[in-house]
């Protein structure tokens, strides 16, 4: 049995945003598909110990979960029959075979293009369309969003469920839009997919700081962006930005230890995976004017470029994160450059505006604001200062793995 559970969790884990995708566009309903797509991991569970898992495990899930929404839909029609839209819905849905197990398919790139789209309507506000899709596509649960937003979990919870609303009573169409009206949702699309990349990256949960399966989902919607829109600078900045810093995946975390980018062993960066998001970075900044993902690219070819620590171009890391600052003032951002900052110029200035970036209060609750401010502590020998941000830096991290490195830095300096 216990084989057959983590069967059907390496199913759900590894295809249930690709099984969502496809039962929306057959049911039109985000709820409906979340529920049928949850009772036929129920039907797994009871039937994969008596028949054995089946020779495609994903399309099995999907075809009972398709007879779920058909099931439910006859149901609802024979007690709601004069409702128009539930006639509209059952009449797709029973005018559709139902699929052998073995046989069933799913058009896997299309669905998801066609759910971020939804996700990203105008109709939407920015945030309700990528914690939609986050949680549709992407399969994060609710607490996992709300962390990668900063915000308390119901408020995402709130959103979520206004966002489903929104899209049921605007009749928002499952589709991809016409290339005329690509650019209005493009922005939020960028952005979902680049805090799934980052939910992988540095996930908020769990025991495991990187979640290299969801990294590589980020990495294959964005080159379905690109594909789809294959002269859009910005989307080829976002690839190239996701291959860089997924190229350092192996040297990051090592026997369960974060080692930071200074400390990695660069031999165990790929060099594959770093030479293409190099040719993707010139190739977008051919294009067009950097834009905020192409900028965010450069600075990390900047880094997959330098063979040593001190081979580190700060200077123009520096730079290029004070324009990034023109274009989108966020503390955030801010903070980043504040290091660059300290590591071009001198650590005191760097320091120094951090400190200025913290009397605003803005980040108080960013754990990576306090643990910046530790590391220039620590550098400049200020111990004391030091071990209270790396303790307020523990007390505010998530994931284990991040704080047992604070709390190791902070056991070195109380050894000093």
């Amino acid at each position: 049995m216990a084989d057959i559970r983590a069967a059907a969790e390496s199913v759900f884990r590894e295809e249930s945003g690709r099984i969502i995708a496809g039962l929306i566009r057959i049911s039109g309903s985000f709820d409906r598909a979340e529920e049928a797509l949850q009772e036929a991991f129920t039907s797994a569970l009871a039937s994969w110990p008596v028949q054995g898992i089946p020779r495609n495990p994903a399309a099995w899930i999907m075809a009972v979960a398709q007879r779920k929404l058909i099931d439910a839909a006859r149901r609802e029609r024979t007690r709601l029959e004069k409702q128009d839209a539930l006639k509209y819905e059952t009449q797709i849905m029973g005018s559709m075979p139902v699929v052998e197990f073995e046989e069933a398919t799913m058009d896997f790139p299309d669905d998801r293009l066609r759910l971020i789209f939804t996700c990203c309507h105008a109709a939407l506000n920015v945030e309700a369309q990528v914690a939609l899709t986050l949680r549709t596509l992407g399969g994060l649960s609710t607490p996992e969003i709300a962390r990668a937003f900063l915000v308390p979990e119901p408020t995402l919870a709130q959103r979520l469920v206004r966002a489903k609303r929104k899209i049921h009573e605007a009749c928002i169409p499952y589709e991809v839009p016409p290339r005329e009206r690509l650019p209005e949702r493009l922005t939020a699309v960028q952005a979902t997919i680049y805090l799934i990349f980052n939910e992988g990256y540095a996930a908020s949960s769990g025991k495991d700081l990187v979640r290299n399966d969801i990294c590589a989902e980020a990495i294959r919607l964005g080159r379905m962006l690109c594909e789809l829109l294959p002269l859009e600078a910005e989307n080829i900045g976002l690839l190239a930005l996701m291959l860089l810093h997924h190229s350092r995946r192996e040297a990051r975390v090592i026997d369960g230890q974060l080692v930071t980018l200074e400390e990695q062993d660069r031999s165990r960066w790929d060099r594959n995976t770093i030479s293409e998001g190099l040719t993707l970075v010139e190739k977008a900044l051919r294009l067009s004017p950097a834009g905020p993902y192409q900028l965010q690219a450069a600075i990390a070819a900047l880094h997959a470029e330098a063979g040593t620590p001190e081979d580190t171009d700060w200077a123009q890391i520096a730079a290029l994160y004070e324009k990034l600052l023109e274009m989108n003032p966020s503390p955030v951002i801010a903070l980043n450059h504040a290091v660059a900052i300290a590591m071009s110029r001198g650590l005191q200035e760097g320091l120094n505006r951090i400190d200025e970036l913290g009397r605003t209060r803005v980040l108080d609750q960013y754990y990576l604001f306090h643990a910046a401010r530790a590391d220039l502590l620590r550098r400049l020998k200020q111990n004391g200062e030091a071990a209270a941000a790396y303790t307020k830096a523990a007390a505010l991290a998530n994931n284990p793995v991040e704080v047992d490195f604070l709390n190791k830095r902070l056991r070195q300096l109380r050894a000093e």
